[in-house]
């Protein structure tokens, strides 16, 4: 008789020492290692924690040693000036003493700051997570009452921003009182102060540092509040995927020294995409930032920058890589010292995947999950196994543990599709002012609850679709994103989108949002026939829309909120 076999449950931790040498494992994890971990109380409840961890954010940051102080940290194009890491602390020290001894900033203050990206932009973050008081960033694309309600929210002590967005905001969304200034003469104004440190504050761990609005694509912003150990603790997952990286890797020849590592910013710094590279990347190891003159997204200006200051990293959604790919000048430039890249926040469309390793075939390609509630730490693929599955987002990160749950709350069991939760020491605190969204979001022991359909198999974790994406049709369950990643192989497909339309028997029905490449003659028969020849009837498009572009946030988040709202209203 043959005893059956009992599918484990669909749970992911991390698993990443096993990858390591013994010795590798000892040096870097092992008691009193630079990365070893513990189970500590977060807020209440146990978490897995780096055990040598710095408590601040500055305190993460002034970790270098003296000749790292002095290379490159922040890049201003529009201005022609570099930042050495010593010369950054510098204004940020100062910038902070103007905070408190002009502004009377306190622990636990707001600064809202609307502002395009600017290396300043980057100094105040700094400067006001130094004095313990909260970055409120308000997102550069608001409208006047969108600024209004953001303002509104945070209640902050200070506004400052550049002048075309300061512009936008209403005498009347002020409160009294509450200072608006802009960023370049606030940094102007702080250089009285340079060769000073600012009054000392106590900051706990678990203190707000950030308020990041979320995207609002379906109603209201909320404010998600992360603090010093949420940041602290995503640098340091990648500060050891880094070493574990130089542990695992060939010796480099004698005498080689690698070259400094550097980064073109391009998120905006009112999202976790552009946070990521100011308060956390760099923080965590010497990274130089090269912020870009402000505009819209351009392919040959990315390019152009890549070139001039020899960048090692890129970071981007699917939209701008397959722009970034199409352009007809890509081989024109020397993008050879890339040597990694990534995106987050979806799975990668298979068929980006094998466009990029073609492009860049000694690149590190890699794809993460999280969210601004975790600072962006979930799950996270790379390497050969990025290739190998590119539609996972691969297993958990370190301090991480996912649980993929049914709707009744119990743990799904491997490869069944259910919600993903997540856990780590990132999970942000909760929501500003709004007590019922977040307990919505954190459940018992501080689990996140993400709205995302996912499964867990062979120790990967898959997305199927976001929660209110799902199309019911007839009974059976349609996921969007296994629509787009075949609509988006077809070679005259620029892009794709696929909602679930009403139907009067069906209930729903799949439609499906195209980008053709330009002459293509693509015809919407073409594309429901390519659709059957690899996916099921009832997941083909039963329509089809040309469209010249999708509707996108300013975070590079397609909307499609807009289209649902637009089919709606026919």
């Amino acid at each position: 008789m043959v005893e059956a076999t009992q599918t484990p449950p669909a749970r992911l931790h991390w698993e990443g020492a096993a990858a390591l040498p013994p010795a590798a494992r000892e040096a870097l994890l092992g008691p009193g290692a630079p990365f070893e971990l513990g189970v500590e109380d977060v807020l209440g409840r146990p978490h897995t924690v780096f055990v040598r961890r710095p408590r601040t954010l500055r305190a993460l940051l002034e970790d270098k040693t003296p000749a790292q102080l002095d290379l490159p940290f922040l890049v201003s194009v529009p201005t022609g000036r570099t930042w050495t890491y010593r010369d950054a602390m510098a204004d940020m020290d100062a910038i902070a003493l103007l905070l408190q001894q002009r502004y009377g900033v306190r622990p636990g203050d707001r600064i809202a700051i609307v502002a395009a990206n600017h290396a300043e932009y980057a100094l105040l973050m700094w400067a006001v997570v130094t004095i313990g008081a909260v970055v409120t960033g308000l997102n550069g694309w608001w409208t006047g009452p969108e600024l209004r309600f953001g303002i509104a929210l945070s209640s902050p002590v200070l506004v400052v921003g550049d002048a075309r967005r300061l512009e936008r905001i209403e005498s009347s969304s002020v409160p009294a009182g509450v200072p608006v200034v802009r960023l370049d003469e606030l940094h102007a104004d702080a250089q009285q102060f340079l060769g000073r440190s600012p009054e000392p504050v106590d900051i706990a761990e678990d203190d707000p540092a950030v308020l990041l609005f979320t995207s609002g694509t379906t109603g209201r912003p909320k404010g998600a509040v992360l603090t010093h150990r949420n940041i602290v603790n995503f640098a340091l997952v990648g500060r050891l995927s880094g070493a574990m990286a130089m542990a695992t890797a060939p010796p480099p020849p004698a005498g080689w020294t690698p070259p400094q590592a550097c980064s073109v910013v391009t998120g905006p710094l009112f999202h976790v995409s552009g946070i990521a590279p100011v308060l956390v990347t760099a923080a965590a190891s010497p990274t130089k930032l090269v912020f870009p003159t402000p505009g819209r997204w351009d392919p040959v200006v990315l390019m152009e920058l890549v070139q001039a200051h020899r960048a090692t990293y890129l970071a981007g959604v699917p939209t701008q890589f397959w722009r970034l790919l199409r352009h007809p000048d890509v081989a024109r430039y020397d993008l050879s010292t890339v040597t990694s890249t990534s995106t987050g926040g979806s799975a990668f469309p298979p068929e980006l995947v094998r466009a990029l390793h073609e492009r860049f075939p000694r690149v590190r390609l890699g794809n993460g999950y999280g969210m601004t509630e975790t600072v962006g730490l979930g799950a996270r693929i790379g390497n050969d196994e990025f290739l190998d599955v590119p539609e996972s987002v691969g297993p958990a990160q370190a301090t991480v543990e996912i649980e993929v749950r049914r709707d009744d709350g119990s743990v799904a069991v491997e490869h069944e599709v259910g919600e993903v939760f997540l856990r780590s020491p990132s999970v942000f605190l909760g929501y500003w002012g709004d007590e019922a969204a977040t307990a919505a979001a954190l459940h018992e022991n501080r689990w996140y609850r993400t709205g995302d359909f996912g499964r867990i198999s062979g120790g990967l974790l898959f997305l199927e679709s976001r929660r209110r994406d799902l199309i019911i049709r007839g009974g059976e369950n349609v996921y969007p994103i296994e629509i787009e990643n075949r609509l988006i192989e077809h070679p005259d497909v620029d892009d794709a989108a696929v909602i679930g339309v009403d139907h009067p028997d069906l209930g729903q029905e799949p439609k499906a949002f195209v980008v053709p490449r330009a002459g293509s003659g693509l015809t919407e028969a073409a594309v429901r026939a390519w659709c059957g020849q690899a996916l099921a009837a009832f997941k083909v498009p039963a329509t089809v829309e040309f469209r010249t572009a999708l509707p996108y946030s300013d975070t590079g988040k397609l909307l499609k909120v807009r289209l649902e709202e637009e089919q709606a209203g026919r």
